[in-house]
């Protein structure tokens, strides 16, 4: 006998990790199942409550109320329009990006796929800013198409179609976001597939549109559920181009009768329901046709065609005119930042910095800039804590709820911000009434850092989750076998193998969290604790060259983010998309 008496008795390895770990997992699922719960379910279910209760009891007229009342099905209507030809003018840019990155190779693609991400750089509400002073009715195009003879008079772009502005700018933000999800779905698909569709004589266009399309259904799907969705309750970008008959902006003039009026939480409750029915059926969709999309994919590589001199020149003029029309409003918001004037000129004239330094030294925008790095850094240090929590109990341990704690955490993604700020005031304003600490009228910081951080959770999640998998526990076994407890094991060994995925998703986190919208302009409702996207809304009327100050605003958030994003995409490479699924 060549082991000792006991040695066949003794669990594998990793049993014995797992049994001196095993108090860990629970006390991280139920620590985060508590937060979910306090500050994630329990504001969602008070909307609810309040939506169908009325002082005499259960009552379905205020619910009733929104498919009966003209003004109520003029804004769901609208908002319903909106979000579908954004959705459509997102698949039309997206789609044909997606195959040409998935199926070609070509001269600078790498190059290429991190300018795709500049369209996100900036939330569509600051681009507004500099958008209408491009479709204004003196503005650039109208003085362009003047100066050509192409038009008798000023066009009054906006005032002619009102949705002309909120569409452009919700699709070139939001774009990138279905072109991540459809470059992933068709990498995904199994190569011998197609192949065998063009050996039995079809069509190049054929078999795309019988085969490689129908495959990459769901990440397609997926991807326009998200578009629909956040497009569907944007509340910033209507309200800049003063579009009120719309149901987020709304639902954002209910707060002042939040207490008194359930018209409001009804309107809340729609928008939840509905965006949690998209998001649905897009975990659907994905999770059913990834078992057909990746068939076979383990032995079977793609080797992508390389374009000629020709088809690369024509990808490049291509991908130029996308980034091109994608960055005007960027654009228009720094020659906004450095102009004084911008009247009946195609360009601006006047040329200053001196809006750049009135952005930093303004008593409101000064401390805007540091409330909003203050709760950036707090909601960014609440994902990490949570993020890696329920990442390490899904993937770690052997918990039974360890899947439904991750569809937890994922449920953000369904949950617009405007619902949670809406959610946050009826439920912490009416349980902690007069509180410094909960009371979101009295002081909303609080709140504001957990609503950014719950709002971001999921990519800190998706990042841990990816770092964990990708690390073989074996390393951490190790160290239990030589006696190093649980708590030193994940503090030596997994959180440093892990740090550049949490890095990662805590950059997102931070930068997504200094230009978040929604929660900002709802929950702040005092000067001294409003964020830096508020202090954006408030100064473009209140001050003089509000709208210069404004834009200067948005270039410093502007810079943070594309910093941010680039530094991501650094960091992650291809595995980018992950933080925009919800699976």
């Amino acid at each position: 006998m060549t082991g000792s008496p006991t040695s066949d008795l003794r669990p594998p390895t990793s049993d014995r990790w797992l049994n001196r770990a095993r108090p860990a997992p629970w006390l991280l699922a139920a620590a985060v199942t508590v937060f979910l719960g306090v500050f994630l379910l329990w504001p969602l279910g008070h909307v609810f409550f309040r939506a169908f209760h009325d002082p005499q009891g259960f009552t379905t007229l205020y619910m009733r109320g929104l498919f009966t009342s003209p003004t109520q099905v003029e804004a769901i209507v609208t908002s319903l329009w909106i979000a579908t030809l954004v959705s459509l003018a997102c698949l039309a840019i997206a789609l044909p990006l997606a195959w040409l990155f998935a199926r070609r190779d070509f001269p600078g693609k790498a190059l290429a796929a991190g300018l795709l991400l500049i369209p996100m750089i900036l939330p569509p509400f600051v681009s507004a800013v500099g958008i209408k002073m491009i479709f204004a009715r003196v503005g650039a195009l109208s003085t362009l198409l003047l100066n050509f003879n192409i038009v008798d008079g000023p066009v009054d772009w906006l005032g002619r179609w009102p949705l002309l502005g909120i569409v452009l700018l919700e699709a070139l933000h939001l774009f990138p976001v279905l072109y991540l999800n459809l470059v992933a779905a068709l990498a995904n698909i199994d190569p011998t597939l197609e192949e065998a569709a063009a050996n039995h004589g079809a069509a190049p266009g054929r078999v795309f549109s019988r085969v490689t399309l129908p495959l990459a259904a769901p990440g397609l799907f997926a991807g326009l559920v998200l578009t629909f969705i956040w497009s569907f309750t944007e509340l910033g970008t209507p309200l800049v181009f003063g579009l009120r008959h719309v149901l987020p902006v709304m639902i954002y003039d209910r707060i002042s009768e939040i207490g008194a009026n359930p018209t409001g939480y009804a309107q809340v409750a729609f928008v939840l329901a509905l965006s949690a029915l998209g998001f649905w059926i897009g975990k659907r969709l994905t999770s059913q046709g990834r078992d057909v999309a990746t068939l076979g994919r383990g032995s079977v590589g793609r080797r992508e065609p390389r374009l000629s001199r020709g088809g690369a020149l024509l990808a490049w003029i291509f991908l130029g005119g996308v980034l091109v029309i994608a960055v005007v409003p960027h654009l228009s918001v720094v020659l906004l930042a450095v102009t004084r004037r911008w009247f009946l000129t195609v360009l601006p004239h006047g040329w200053t910095l001196e809006f750049f330094q009135r952005a930093l030294t303004s008593e409101l925008t000064r401390t805007a800039l540091l409330n909003s790095l203050g709760l950036s850094v707090a909601a960014t240090l609440i994902d990490l804590a949570a993020g890696f929590a329920i990442a390490w109990v899904c993937v770690r341990s052997r918990l039974r709820i360890g899947d439904g704690i991750d569809a937890l955490a994922m449920l953000p993604l369904a949950v617009p911000g405007l619902v949670l700020a809406f959610g946050y005031l009826g439920a912490f304003g009416s349980a902690f009434r007069g509180s410094a600490l909960f009371d979101p009228r009295v002081n909303p910081l609080l709140l504001l850092a957990i609503s950014y951080g719950i709002r971001r959770l999921p990519f800190m999640v998706r990042a841990a989750h990816a770092g964990l998998e990708q690390v073989s526990p074996v390393y951490e076994e190790a160290a239990a076998n030589l006696g190093a407890t649980p708590f030193h094991v994940v503090r030596r060994i997994t959180l440093p193998l892990v740090s550049a995925n949490l890095l990662a998703g805590g950059i997102l986190c931070f930068a997504f969290s200094m230009l978040e919208v929604s929660d900002s302009l709802i929950l702040a409702q005092a000067e001294p604790f409003y964020p830096i996207t508020k202090a954006i809304y408030a100064v473009m009327d209140s001050l003089e060259n509000g709208l210069n100050v404004a834009a200067a605003l948005g270039v410093w958030a502007m810079a943070l983010l594309a910093a941010a994003l680039l530094w991501t995409a650094a960091l992650l490479g291809k595995r980018m998309g992950q933080m925009f699924r919800a699976g």
